[in-house]
């Protein structure tokens, strides 16, 4: 071994240090020094001069393998799935679900909106998705979707109203009081709805209880509101009469029949329909029965005066 330093001239100077050829000399590119450096390190591996860590072949192996499955994984669109299962494993799985404000919405319709099935992870479930979904239920208005670590998801739900039936051809359906579709009538547990009937009457059944708010003498009679012609309206009683309503002025109509009720017991008589689209009139039918009998007694009374007249 031998080290080159700088001598002093004979005139006192130091001559130049010593520098190795390099391939720069040769007109040669040289490498870059990181090149260089990992160049010599694998030599050096190569030749045994490097020790190699116990079991790295077994590590660098399982890091392979989790390397390729996870790309699968994700490439394939399997992650949701592959979180899910790890994290209800870990003990995130639901399995309380406290549900509150429901009177028709069936805790069964709310589970499987939810899509739950015993191993659903609560990490893996969108709140904001939860919601949408059963918010898409009949008889839902508003919801509120919450998690609850690590086990427990509530659901707190605001139900529409019924204001009543809707009769279309031989469909009826249950509509909240704007004439907005609930739900088809499944039972007979809103049989005292009133029932709207016709074209359009969903959505002019609003209006109903302010034009007969100030009749109840007559509308707690009323089986049904039948809309005619998208204009006016036609109430079928309890007992088989018919009322038949203007189009204008329904509260003038309905002062004009309160007061024949009340007066002469019009409604509780013998009588099909009562007629009051006419301002200056009100016009009954009589039923066919009743007018048979009336015309009975019509012709005898012709009788007995022609009898009279006869006589005298």
């Amino acid at each position: 071994m031998f080290t080159v330093s700088a001598k002093k001239s004979a005139k006192g100077s130091k001559t130049a240090p010593y520098r190795a050829p390099s391939l720069a000399d040769d007109g040669l590119m040289a490498l870059p020094r990181p090149v260089r450096r990992l160049m010599r390190f694998v030599v050096a591996l190569c030749s045994g001069r490097v020790a190699v860590p116990e079991h790295l072949g077994k590590v660098s192996f399982a890091a392979y393998i989790l390397a390729v499955g996870g790309y699968g994984i994700v490439k394939g669109g399997h992650w949701p799935d592959f979180a899910e299962a790890m994290t209800s494993t870990a003990g995130f799985a639901v399995e309380d679900v406290k549900l509150s404000g429901n009177v028709h919405t069936s805790e069964i319709d709310v589970l499987q909106s939810l899509g739950l099935d015993g191993a659903t992870s609560l990490v893996a479930i969108d709140a904001d998705d939860a919601r949408r979904k059963v918010a898409d239920l009949p008889w839902v208005e508003q919801v509120e979707v919450r998690k609850i670590y690590p086990r427990t998801i509530e659901v707190n739900i605001k139900e529409r109203e019924a204001y009543g039936i809707w009769q279309h051809g031989t469909d009826l359906s249950l509509i909240e009081k704007s004439g907005s579709i609930i739900a088809p009538l499944r039972d007979n547990k809103f049989a005292t709805l009133p029932l709207f009937v016709g074209r359009d009457a969903e959505v002019a059944a609003q209006d109903i209880a302010g034009e007969f708010t100030t009749w109840p003498q007559i509308t707690g009679r009323v089986k049904a509101y039948v809309r005619v012609a998208s204009r006016r309206w036609d109430l079928y009683l309890d007992n088989g009469v018919v009322v038949k309503l203007p189009e204008d002025d329904v509260d003038g109509a309905m002062a004009r029949l309160a007061k024949m009720e009340a007066d002469h017991q019009l409604l509780d008589r013998d009588i099909a329909a009562v007629d009051l689209r006419l301002s200056d009139r009100m016009t009954v039918q009589l039923t066919p029965e009743a007018l048979v009998r009336r015309q009975a007694a019509v012709t005898a009374r012709a009788k007995a005066l022609a009898k009279t007249e006869k006589e005298t």
